[in-house]
């Protein structure tokens, strides 16, 4: 779930202090064993006494932004009285995960239960000492159950320790304006459109007529566009996820990325406005430009634009979705009652409490057997024209694939699309840019 959609500066320092102080104080990734890690359903953590079934329990769960979990924690007290729950619920992101980073320094004050959203995952993935290595409580036997690249998201490099259970997906679609594709003279079904723009080269192609029939750029904003070719990068992005040393520069997919978007501003397709400005959330409203490439929980933005409703539909991607958001619940080593911890969460994200969290909270679900579901699959959006969105974002879904970020991610991609704004906005030399932002990484990670 994503939550916060701006990282300032300060959070980015303070994440690169606290991932080196949890790495300090962790146990770093085991050795790869030789048979795999018990997947009995018995905590065997040491220093964690069970105590009998019917022993008064109180959980403590920090949660993040909106959902529904409180309501089904409810549910789940009615049916086991002897176990109830404490929620801390926040939508600051930032304070969220510094807050735990405070508690896991001091071993203390630490929750049951933790919310964890994948772009602070980098901060805590090594810190497996703080946390129940959930493959020990049990969660191999229900692995299969979600997306692969989603549970792969949290699982350590070797594959033997899995710090969290997910819980939503953020997949990437094309969302598409249909009065201005016919007007372009474009199809407006999603089957043909996505055709239409199905490869990359296609898509500038299509950018191009798009411009030449409307006037209008076709796309909306550089970091969008790049951020679309950028997740299809293989495995990994600007960092190896062996070693954590940076790749950006020989990753063919990162050049490929920066230059297909310098290809845009170049012949007029992608659009000068700045993500979550007024003038931005503007453009959605008047038909300023033709598509938005962004996430689901993106749909949000684009339904506070009233005038627009009824004009949307969703396409794909061209060549694979990415993904953009999304949590996993962890329990957090000092909570004293993992087994009955466990049982909760494994139960709050199953395939019933998923579809429950998407109906009532639009949490899109991690397990794709709930998108054959009739209760997920029928409904029709009249904001996006009568379209089942649904089933758009759970073709995507199966498209995304794992890839690693690393702890100096989000510092590393600013950096790029900074060297693009300047492009855009100061007619800046694309090459030299280049050369600039990979000068500004390689001192940003020898700082590091």
């Amino acid at each position: 779930m994503y939550r916060n959609k701006r990282w300032t500066a300060m959070l980015l320092s303070m994440m690169m202090v606290f991932t080196v102080a949890l790495t300090g104080c962790g146990g770093g990734t085991p050795a790869a064993e030789e048979t795999p890690p018990s997947t009995t359903k018995e905590n065997t953590s040491e220093g964690n006494e069970e105590k009998g079934t019917d022993e008064k329990v109180e959980l403590s769960f920090w949660s993040l932004g909106t959902t529904n979990y409180e309501d089904l924690a409810k549910e789940y007290t009615k049916e086991h009285p002897n176990i109830t729950f404490k929620f801390q619920n926040t939508s600051d992101q930032t304070a969220h995960h510094n807050n735990l980073t405070t508690a896991l320094s001091a071993n203390s004050g630490a929750p049951d239960i933790f919310m964890l959203e994948i772009a602070f995952i980098e901060r805590f993935i090594n810190a497996q000492d703080k946390f129940y290595n959930l493959y020990d409580l049990g969660a191999k036997d229900i692995e299969g159950d979600y997306l692969d690249w989603k549970w792969k998201q949290a699982t350590s490099t070797d594959g033997t320790f899995q710090l969290g259970l997910p819980t939503d997906v953020a997949p990437t679609v094309v969302y598409y304006r249909t009065d201005l594709a016919e007007e372009a003279g474009l199809p407006t079904e999603p089957q043909e459109f996505s055709a239409a723009i199905d490869s990359w080269d296609k898509f500038a192609e299509v950018g191009k007529q798009f411009k030449e029939k409307t006037g209008k750029p076709f796309a909306d904003l550089t970091d969008l566009v790049y951020n679309g070719l950028r997740d299809q990068s293989e495995n990994q992005i600007y960092f190896n996820k062996e070693d954590a040393s940076f790749i950006g520069d020989t990753n063919p997919q990162v050049k490929k990325a920066y230059d297909f978007t310098i290809k845009g501003i170049q012949e007029g397709w992608v659009g000068d406005w700045t993500l979550w400005s007024p003038e931005w959330n503007k453009a959605i409203n008047d038909g300023g430009f033709g598509v938005l490439l962004g996430p689901a929980w993106i749909a949000g933005t684009i339904r506070n634009a009233k005038d627009s409703a009824g004009k949307w539909k969703i396409a794909q991607m061209p060549e694979g979705a990415g993904n953009w958001g999304g949590s996993f619940l962890t329990l957090p080593k000092e909570g004293k009652h993992s087994k009955e911890a466990y049982a909760f969460i494994s139960w709050l994200v199953n395939k019933d409490n998923q579809l429950k969290s998407f109906k009532e909270s639009g949490l899109f679900p991690s397990i794709p057997s709930v998108y054959d579901d009739p209760a997920f699959s029928t409904v029709q959006d009249e904001f996006f024209s009568g379209q089942v969105i649904a089933e758009a974002y759970a073709e995507a879904a199966k498209t995304v694939k794992p890839v690693y970020y690393g702890p100096l991610h989000d510092q590393t991609d600013t950096i790029i699309k900074n060297s693009l704004k300047n492009v855009l906005e100061k007619k800046a030399d694309p090459a030299k840019e280049w050369e600039s932002a990979i000068k500004q990484i390689k001192a940003l990670v020898d700082r590091s």
